[in-house]
C-alpha cells in the first residue's frame, strides 16, 4: 500500500512540475509600469514609482502544501502573496516553496495587483 502511494506521489510530482515550464518567462502586469518574471517555483516583480498605491505580487501555485498545523498536508492549487509594497523600482519576490517543510509546488501564474487590506 505505501509503495503504491509513493509511486502515485512521484507521478503527481512529475506531472505538476511540468506545469511550471509552460508559463515561465516575463510579462507586463497591471496595475501600472510593472514587470513580472515567473520562474518554475517563484516569481519576482519590479514596479516603477507611481505616487502612492500599495501593490502585492500574487503567485498561483499547485502542488503539495501545508494545509494546517504540522503534519497536515494537501495537494492542489493555492496562492501566495508577497508583503504589500509601494512601487519604487525595487524587486519584490514570492515563492511556492515557503508554505511548510517538505513542500513541493510549482508556480502556474504571477501578476501584480493593488493591495486592498
Amino acid at each position: 500500500m505505501s509503495r503504491s502511494l509513493g509511486i502515485a506521489a512521484a507521478v503527481a510530482a512529475v506531472s505538476i512540475s511540468g506545469l511550471g515550464f509552460v508559463g515561465a518567462g516575463s510579462a507586463q502586469a497591471a496595475p501600472q509600469d510593472c514587470s513580472v518574471t515567473k520562474g518554475v517555483f517563484d516569481a519576482s516583480a519590479v514596479c516603477g514609482a507611481d505616487g502612492g498605491a500599495n501593490y502585492v505580487l500574487h503567485l498561483d501555485c499547485v502542488g503539495l502544501y501545508a494545509s494546517g498545523p504540522f503534519p497536515m498536508y494537501a495537494v492542489g492549487p493555492y496562492k501566495v502573496l508577497s508583503y504589500p509594497f509601494t512601487p519604487s523600482g525595487q524587486t519584490v519576490s514570492a515563492g511556492c516553496t515557503g508554505m511548510g517543510p517538505g513542500v513541493f509546488a510549482v508556480a502556474t501564474n504571477a501578476y501584480v495587483e493593488i493591495y486592498n487590506p
